[in-house]
């Protein structure tokens, strides 16, 4: 077993052409403030990626054009997120000196705490 760690191929490409390739396009009619325009007009974009199964959707401006760029851009992040190959973390045991750094501020805060509470009746 070798210890190449070069990132292997993404199994979905988030170019701009690929997207859509890939994506089926919905419009829809959006809610919310912008007037006659918003309340008429089928603004909001609904990306399907048809590999993967990812939904994702733009609505916050009066402009199709403008919510469909913004639908290509999230699509294509939340791809690369979902392809994004976590490294697994190695263990590793706090040293000597930091474990008596962490008891020795252990100590003074217990200290602190019981010069709060009332004197002992004798």
């Amino acid at each position: 077993m070798s210890d190449d760690l070069s990132a292997p191929a993404p199994r979905w490409p988030t170019d701009r052409a690929s997207l859509e390739r890939d994506c089926d396009i919905d419009f829809f009619i959006a809610s919310g403030p912008g007037g006659q325009n918003r309340n008429k007009v089928e603004t909001g974009v609904r990306l399907t990626h048809r590999p993967s199964g990812i939904v994702v959707t733009a609505t916050e401006r009066r402009s199709q054009l403008q919510n469909r760029e913004a639908a290509f851009a999230r699509m294509a992040a939340r791809l690369e997120e979902a392809q994004r190959v976590e490294t697994p973390r190695t263990p590793t045991r706090p040293s000597a000196a930091s474990r008596e750094r962490r008891l020795e501020s252990k100590r003074r805060a217990s200290q602190r705490k019981r010069l709060r509470s009332a004197p002992p009746e004798e």
